[in-house]
């Protein structure tokens, strides 16, 4: 697929936007994903060139964080096997699965998730106390994370930041340094198991993830700098924004609903 320079250099510039944004707080895909739609690509395609630029900008989040301290890899590589794994299963699963159910239920969890760090007194700058062990976050939370990452995306770091905040006690920067690693597990994996199904724009990706790439290094700076002060209101509102992008999405079966009742109440105040 060729696009011309308008359209290519408007596709770097949302994802270095979508870079920075993924680094402080997820839903980046919020910006590149339907971008990458408008710009003819089919659904999967979308998803899969989104994989390619995403694992640009969750791998120079990851070290950004890592070389000012905040990321130790020797004891967390458990924690990036078991998001490859899930993330290779749903990505594996990507052309199969009907992904109605998810698209339904996800504006329910990231509005729950947005009201969690809305009102939780835990999320601040400073680690708490773990309400879960790290192997057992590991092993049980993350794989069901990835794997959500693998077949559908948006919204999964949220996901992650709520793991890591609310079951591991993690301050701010912490929480979000770890999620980055997590983002980056499963997109390098979900990367490489769509490799070989040829919906991946090679070109036009690797583009969009040079920009990603220098986005989400801008994005992980402000985070060191802010902290909670930054991460907390803008992941609040990158979850509703996600959750209303989400439900409106044309074929989710909400939109349908809310569809439905408004040309129902319209042919009611007809009459």
């Amino acid at each position: 697929m060729a696009l011309g320079l308008p359209a290519t250099g408007l596709l770097m510039l949302v994802a270095g936007m979508a870079g920075f944004i993924d680094a402080i707080a997820g839903g980046g895909g919020l910006l590149t994903v339907p971008a990458l739609a408008l710009a003819g690509l089919d659904p999967v395609g979308a998803v899969a060139t989104n994989k390619l630029s995403g694992t640009f900008g969750t791998a120079s989040a990851t070290f950004a964080f890592a070389r000012a301290g905040h990321l130790d890899f020797k004891p967390i590589w458990p924690l990036g096997m078991a998001c490859a794994g899930g993330a290779i299963a749903g990505a594996a699963l990507l052309t199969l699965l009907p992904r109605a159910i998810l698209q339904a239920a996800m504006p329910i969890v990231l509005i729950v998730v947005a009201g969690y760090f809305a009102l939780s007194p835990r999320f601040g700058d400073i680690d708490g106390a773990p309400r879960l062990s790290r192997l057992g976050f590991s092993l049980g939370i993350a794989p069901l994370v990835a794997f959500y990452d693998g077949i559908f995306g948006p919204g999964a770091g949220s996901l992650y930041m709520i793991g890591f905040v609310g079951l591991l006690g993690y301050g701010a920067v912490r929480a979000t340094a770890h999620t980055k690693f997590a983002n980056f597990a499963s997109n390098l994996a979900s990367l490489l198991t769509l490799a070989a199904s040829g919906h991946i724009v090679w070109q036009l990706g690797l583009l969009m993830g040079a920009a990603q790439y220098c986005g989400a290094r801008l994005g992980a700076h402000a985070t060191l700098r802010a902290g909670a002060r930054l991460i907390r209101p803008l992941l609040i509102l990158i979850c509703c924004a996600l959750a209303v992008r989400i439900a409106l999405t044309p074929g989710n079966p909400i939109a349908d609903l809310l569809r439905d009742l408004w040309r129902a109440a319209g042919v009611d105040g007809s009459r």
